[in-house]
């Protein structure tokens, strides 16, 4: 899917699914519908057999959508689960770093907030234009590199340190799956097969031998419904991108809640 799709609002994109699908199967209908009836009349019987072609392509193809859906779904639903739980650890992160001798722990949460002030005010609205950009990493780095120079004086140190050193290498797993999960989305060939099958589902509607105006109902119902389906796995596709997408909410609670002096 294009990425400037996603930027179009979720009533305009419903509305242009459902003017080109059905478009398409109406303007196919006229078009291409009494070159093709020729061959159904031909032979006693051929709209039974295009029944059953069609049942059996509507098996296979309504599967595949299917278990698109559902991994689509999943997709999003994991790096949803994974934005909370990030935010979780970066939360336990700053409540550790709290308990740092000063300045050490004011320096450490004054990063803390600036990194998460970054991720809300510049990373997400990157996201939702499909970049993942460094600035984040940057201050990752620069507060691993001042937590790290931290020389614990005395044994309680020694065991806040290694607990906060712990809890920054979950931290830092789950921002790593954050930043790869901007790209994930499904593969082309994927989308390649999903379009052509929506292609050749309506076409065959128009080999059936019955009156125009039940192909315009008939093949609208069809045609609006496959448009439906491939739309609800469009806009689950990219986690961060369009109407229905991962908000920065986590994020923008924690730094109102406990970061802000």
């Amino acid at each position: 899917m294009a990425d400037w799709l996603y930027n179009l609002p979720i009533k305009t994109l419903a509305i242009w699914v459902a003017v080109i699908f059905v478009g398409y199967c109406w303007i196919g209908g006229m078009l291409f519908r009494p070159i093709l009836r020729p061959f159904v009349r031909s032979r006693h019987g051929g709209n039974d057999v295009v029944g059953h072609v069609l049942s059996s392509f509507g098996v296979f193809y309504g599967l595949l959508l299917g278990l698109i859906a559902v991994a689509a779904y999943q997709n999003f639903s994991r790096v949803e689960a994974n934005v909370v739980k990030e935010v979780s650890s970066l939360e336990t992160l700053y409540e550790d770093v709290s308990i740092f001798p000063e300045p050490d722990g004011q320096n450490l949460r004054w990063l803390l907030r600036d990194y998460t002030r970054y991720v809300i005010k510049y990373a997400w609205p990157e996201y939702r234009e499909g970049r993942s950009p460094q600035g984040g990493t940057t201050r990752i780095k620069a507060f691993q590199e001042r937590m790290l120079a931290f020389e614990p004086g005395s044994r309680t140190e020694e065991l806040v340190f290694a607990e906060a050193l712990r809890q920054f290498n979950v931290f830092l797993e789950q921002q790593r799956v954050r930043e790869q999960s901007v790209k994930t989305g499904i593969p082309a060939i994927m989308w390649y097969v999903v379009i052509v099958g929506a292609v050749l589902n309506i076409g065959l509607l128009w080999l059936f031998d019955m009156r125009f105006m039940t192909l315009i109902l008939l093949g609208g119902v069809l045609s609006f419904f496959l448009g439906a389906m491939i739309l609800l796995i469009a806009v689950m596709d990219k986690p961060f991108q369009g109407a229905v997408s991962i908000s920065p909410e986590p994020f923008e609670q924690l730094y109102w809640n406990k970061m802000r002096d």
